[in-house]
């Protein structure tokens, strides 16, 4: 667990080993993906239509049509791997590597990628992606960044907002669960980036309230 104050600079670090140590990047990668693939015009705007094709998928919010957002809050694998083949890998791989993003091991699949290991990063590695995003010092444009913003947001209430992802690496043992985002608050934003084993399914809650708990704790946020 990491979380920084983007302006203080006042960080928090449990276990300093691992939060240094790489994992898949899984669906965390869906915020730089996001990014690319606006600015790449693979898709334009946020309510753009993912046509479902009636294949059946495990989890059900698959299971039917998409735009840009639903797919991002819901993880749709399928609409990140149809957006993958309109970007493809070279253009891929230019923009991790200007991004400075983790490492990407080559040779790649384009459609899998951030899900079968080639692309890892750690949780410092994703709180310094996180401030440049806040910061919009990446090589995107204001439009590809508003619609990323306005797509990540979870929680809004009068004294802060959260905005976030969550991601599961399901081929490693155990799995590795991740929860990344910032905080706005009105003095301050707080990023933070975390990542645990995850042994059962039922684990995956944990992602949350671990983190929301240490928002809580170290009074980022109210309960």
């Amino acid at each position: 667990m990491v979380i920084e104050s983007l302006y203080s600079r006042q960080r928090f670090i449990h276990n300093d080993l691992r939060a240094n140590q790489r994992f898949t990047t899984a669906s965390t990668f869906k915020i730089l993906n996001t990014l690319i693939s606006l600015e790449e015009k693979a898709i334009s705007e946020k309510d753009d239509v993912f046509k479902w094709t009636g294949d059946t998928y495990a989890i059900p919010d698959w299971n039917r049509d998409q735009t840009l957002e639903s797919a991002f809050k819901v993880s749709c694998v399928w609409c990140f791997q149809e957006l993958a083949l309109r970007v493809g890998a070279e253009k891929y791989l230019s923009y991790i590597q200007n991004t400075v993003y983790g490492e990407l091991k080559e040779p790649f699949n384009e459609k899998t990628f951030w899900l079968d290991g080639s692309l890892k990063t750690s949780a410092m590695e994703q709180v310094e992606f996180l401030k440049k995003v806040y910061r919009r010092t990446l090589p995107f444009s204001t439009s590809s960044y508003e619609i990323l913003q306005q797509i990540m947001l979870i929680e809004q209430t009068p004294t802060f907002s959260i905005r976030a992802k969550t991601g599961l690496a399901a081929r490693p043992k155990p799995k590795i669960g991740w929860y990344i985002g910032y905080v706005e608050t009105p003095n301050d934003v707080w990023i933070f980036a975390m990542n645990m084993d995850i042994d059962n399914e039922k684990d995956l809650y944990l992602r949350l309230k671990l983190t929301r708990d240490a928002l809580v704790k170290k009074r980022v946020i109210n309960d």
